[in-house]
């Protein structure tokens, strides 16, 4: 039984651990972070405390996990990039 019960979580760290190497690839900054106004547009204008850096950001992965379980959530397919995650309509 704990074996089922920590199967999905254990996908959903996998997904969000893949989706920011691929979102690493694609980007040196954090792509929701305003360089001008030092803002973050995930949290909707609070600043951001790491200047961007998104590799440990709470905020970015908790945003990823949101978005794992609203794919999930629709039985949805799984992006298997970075690109696609932003491209997608939900």
């Amino acid at each position: 039984m704990d074996k089922q019960e920590k199967k999905p979580v254990d996908e959903k760290q996998k997904w969000v651990n893949r989706i920011l190497k691929s979102a690493k690839q694609y980007h040196k900054i954090c792509p929701y972070f305003d360089k001008r106004t030092k803002m973050c547009f995930i949290t909707l204008g609070t600043k951001c405390d790491r200047e961007g850096k998104f590799d440990t950001c709470p905020v970015f992965k908790a945003f990823l996990e949101k978005k794992y379980d609203e794919y999930k959530a629709k039985s949805q397919p799984l992006p298997l990039d970075f690109s696609d995650v932003v491209a997608s309509p939900l």
